[in-house]
């Protein structure tokens, strides 16, 4: 990465900040208030110019389409503190080398995998649930469900107002919902399946990678 300036090293250490507490990065009105510039032009010379200089990648047509390029590899994200953001920097584990072009679309972070109810899928304790951040899913995805303040992995069946979170082991209930009442966030939907065979240090990398 080239040397930067001043003004371009705040603004990436606030967009850097602003993943770690919030889970995404800043939008550009965000970063012009924080900076107390009059527009968005302003923050845009200067996110074009980070990413010029190698920094940040800037993903056209998403309101928050800012990906940091200096560390390699994806997050891997355990527990989930209750009503914190998934990617809150007390959730993540460390960072593993996976590279998330490999999956489609493209991989944001890993979800370490707690109990047995998508066994029948092959999914299992223990095992990293490959996760492409998005608030939005379609019927039959498998999803990252947040429903008040706990995290869980399921199939998402939709009918109408009517959402149903399906496990793939009959010891497990599939959780029924009406979302004119009940509320039902999504985190990411699941591109692929690392089996992690011995728990290793984030220099050792994963094992076994299965695409979704």
């Amino acid at each position: 990465m080239r040397e930067l300036t001043a003004r371009q090293a705040e603004i990436l250490d606030f967009i850097r900040r602003h993943l770690r507490e919030e889970g995404r990065p800043p939008t550009r009105p965000e970063l012009a208030r924080a900076f107390e510039l009059g527009s968005t032009n302003g923050v845009q010379k200067h996110l074009l110019a980070l990413a010029t200089k190698g920094a940040i990648e800037l993903v056209p047509n998403a309101a928050r389409g800012i990906r940091l390029l200096e560390e390699d590899g994806l997050p891997l994200v355990g527990r989930v503190a209750a009503g914190s953001p998934v990617l809150a920097i007390e959730n993540v584990l460390g960072r593993y080398p996976v590279d998330p072009s490999l999956f489609n679309p493209r991989a944001d972070y890993l979800l370490q995998v707690r109990g047995l109810s998508m066994r029948d899928e092959g999914i299992l304790d223990g095992d990293w649930l490959v996760v492409h951040r998005t608030r939005e899913a379609r019927n039959g995805q498998l999803v990252v469900a947040r429903l008040g303040n706990d995290v869980t992995v399921k199939r998402l069946r939709l009918r109408g107002t009517k959402a149903e979170l399906i496990p793939a082991n009959p010891d497990y209930q599939t959780l029924h919902l009406d979302l004119t009442r009940d509320a039902l966030e999504i985190e990411g939907i699941g591109v692929g399946v690392i089996r992690n065979l011995m728990a290793p240090a984030p220099s050792a990398g994963p094992r076994r990678v299965h695409r979704l």
